[in-house]
Protein backbone atom coordinates (compact mmCIF):
# COMPACT_ATOMS: atom_id res chain seq x y z
CA UNK A 1 0.00 0.00 0.00
CA UNK A 2 1.18 3.58 -0.97
CA UNK A 3 0.82 6.41 1.63
CA UNK A 4 -2.05 8.85 0.60
CA UNK A 5 0.56 11.50 0.45
CA UNK A 6 2.39 9.83 -2.18
CA UNK A 7 -0.90 9.32 -4.53
CA UNK A 8 -2.80 12.33 -3.66
CA UNK A 9 -1.61 13.98 -6.41
CA UNK A 10 -2.29 11.10 -8.77
CA UNK A 11 -5.62 11.04 -7.82
CA UNK A 12 -5.87 14.40 -8.45
CA UNK A 13 -4.65 14.35 -11.92
CA UNK A 14 -8.51 12.91 -12.83
CA UNK A 15 -10.59 14.00 -9.63
CA UNK A 16 -9.95 17.54 -10.65
CA UNK A 17 -11.17 16.53 -14.22
CA UNK A 18 -14.18 15.46 -13.13
CA UNK A 19 -13.84 11.58 -12.30
CA UNK A 20 -14.92 10.48 -9.19
CA UNK A 21 -12.79 9.15 -6.37
CA UNK A 22 -13.98 5.08 -5.76
CA UNK A 23 -12.73 3.95 -2.22
CA UNK A 24 -15.22 0.84 -1.25
CA UNK A 25 -17.07 -2.23 -3.02
CA UNK A 26 -20.45 -0.53 -2.37
CA UNK A 27 -18.81 2.84 -4.10
CA UNK A 28 -18.12 0.69 -7.23
CA UNK A 29 -21.19 -1.05 -7.30
CA UNK A 30 -23.28 2.00 -6.86
CA UNK A 31 -21.80 3.62 -9.53
CA UNK A 32 -21.68 0.28 -11.79
CA UNK A 33 -25.58 0.46 -11.22
CA UNK A 34 -26.24 4.01 -12.79
CA UNK A 35 -27.62 3.42 -16.00
CA UNK A 36 -25.74 5.04 -19.01
CA UNK A 37 -22.12 4.57 -19.16
CA UNK A 38 -19.50 4.44 -16.77
CA UNK A 39 -15.51 4.95 -17.22
CA UNK A 40 -13.47 3.02 -14.38
CA UNK A 41 -9.59 4.13 -14.56
CA UNK A 42 -7.79 2.35 -12.15
CA UNK A 43 -4.73 4.54 -11.51
CA UNK A 44 -1.49 3.52 -10.59
CA UNK A 45 1.72 5.25 -9.23
CA UNK A 46 3.23 3.41 -12.32
CA UNK A 47 5.19 5.57 -15.07
CA UNK A 48 2.79 4.17 -17.77
CA UNK A 49 -0.49 5.45 -15.61
CA UNK A 50 1.77 8.92 -15.42
CA UNK A 51 3.17 9.22 -19.06
CA UNK A 52 0.08 7.58 -21.44
CA UNK A 53 -2.98 6.37 -19.23
CA UNK A 54 -4.24 9.35 -17.25
CA UNK A 55 -3.31 11.57 -20.10
CA UNK A 56 -4.53 9.22 -22.56
CA UNK A 57 -7.86 8.77 -20.75
CA UNK A 58 -8.18 12.86 -19.89
CA UNK A 59 -7.23 13.72 -23.77
CA UNK A 60 -10.37 11.15 -24.87
CA UNK A 61 -13.12 13.32 -22.97
CA UNK A 62 -12.23 16.38 -25.03
CA UNK A 63 -15.03 15.27 -27.64
CA UNK A 64 -18.72 15.31 -27.71
CA UNK A 65 -19.35 11.21 -27.25
CA UNK A 66 -17.91 10.73 -23.66
CA UNK A 67 -19.24 8.77 -20.90
CA UNK A 68 -21.90 9.77 -18.92
CA UNK A 69 -20.01 8.88 -15.64
CA UNK A 70 -16.41 9.10 -14.68
CA UNK A 71 -14.56 7.11 -11.54
CA UNK A 72 -11.13 6.00 -10.68
CA UNK A 73 -10.06 3.36 -8.02
CA UNK A 74 -6.25 3.49 -6.95
CA UNK A 75 -4.68 0.02 -7.43
CA UNK A 76 -2.10 -0.52 -4.20
CA UNK A 77 -4.78 2.00 -2.23
CA UNK A 78 -7.66 1.73 -2.36
CA UNK A 79 -7.51 -2.56 -2.21
CA UNK A 80 -11.42 -2.36 -1.86
CA UNK A 81 -12.68 -0.80 -4.49
CA UNK A 82 -10.29 -2.21 -6.88
CA UNK A 83 -10.48 -5.35 -5.95
CA UNK A 84 -14.02 -5.18 -6.78
CA UNK A 85 -13.92 -3.11 -9.88
CA UNK A 86 -11.53 -6.03 -10.94
CA UNK A 87 -14.63 -8.34 -10.22
CA UNK A 88 -16.24 -6.47 -12.55
CA UNK A 89 -13.75 -6.51 -15.21
CA UNK A 90 -13.65 -10.56 -15.32
CA UNK A 91 -12.91 -12.53 -17.32
CA UNK A 92 -9.47 -10.12 -17.47
CA UNK A 93 -6.71 -10.40 -15.52
CA UNK A 94 -6.33 -7.87 -12.51
CA UNK A 95 -4.40 -5.17 -14.32
CA UNK A 96 -2.88 -1.74 -13.34
CA UNK A 97 -2.95 0.63 -14.82
CA UNK A 98 -6.07 -0.23 -16.86
CA UNK A 99 -9.27 1.42 -18.90
CA UNK A 100 -13.03 -0.09 -18.38
CA UNK A 101 -16.25 1.19 -20.24
CA UNK A 102 -19.35 -0.15 -19.17
CA UNK A 103 -22.76 0.05 -20.41
CA UNK A 104 -25.97 -0.08 -17.84
CA UNK A 105 -23.53 -1.99 -15.38
CA UNK A 106 -21.98 -4.38 -18.60
CA UNK A 107 -18.25 -4.38 -19.26
CA UNK A 108 -18.13 -3.07 -22.88
CA UNK A 109 -14.48 -2.21 -23.88
CA UNK A 110 -11.13 -2.79 -21.74
CA UNK A 111 -7.31 -1.50 -21.66
CA UNK A 112 -5.36 -3.69 -20.36
CA UNK A 113 -1.72 -2.36 -19.04
CA UNK A 114 -0.39 -4.15 -22.07
CA UNK A 115 -2.63 -2.27 -24.23
CA UNK A 116 -1.06 0.83 -22.30
CA UNK A 117 2.63 0.38 -21.97
CA UNK A 118 4.83 1.51 -25.17
CA UNK A 119 1.45 3.46 -26.68
CA UNK A 120 1.23 6.80 -26.54
CA UNK A 121 -1.58 9.02 -24.68
CA UNK A 122 -2.57 9.76 -28.25
CA UNK A 123 -2.99 6.09 -29.23
CA UNK A 124 -4.66 5.51 -25.64
CA UNK A 125 -7.31 8.22 -26.46
CA UNK A 126 -8.26 7.03 -29.97
CA UNK A 127 -8.42 3.61 -28.36
CA UNK A 128 -11.44 5.62 -26.17
CA UNK A 129 -12.73 7.95 -28.27
CA UNK A 130 -13.51 4.47 -30.78
CA UNK A 131 -14.96 3.27 -27.87
CA UNK A 132 -17.05 6.12 -27.12
CA UNK A 133 -18.27 6.43 -30.49
CA UNK A 134 -19.76 2.88 -30.45
CA UNK A 135 -21.05 2.74 -26.85
CA UNK A 136 -21.83 6.08 -25.63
Amino acid sequence: MYPEELVKPMREELTDNGFSALYTADDVDDALAKGGTTLVMVNSVCGCAAGTARPGTLASLQFDKKPDHLTTVFAGVDKESTAKAREHMIPFPPSSPAVALFKDGELVHMLERHHIEGRSAQMIAQNLVAAYDEFC
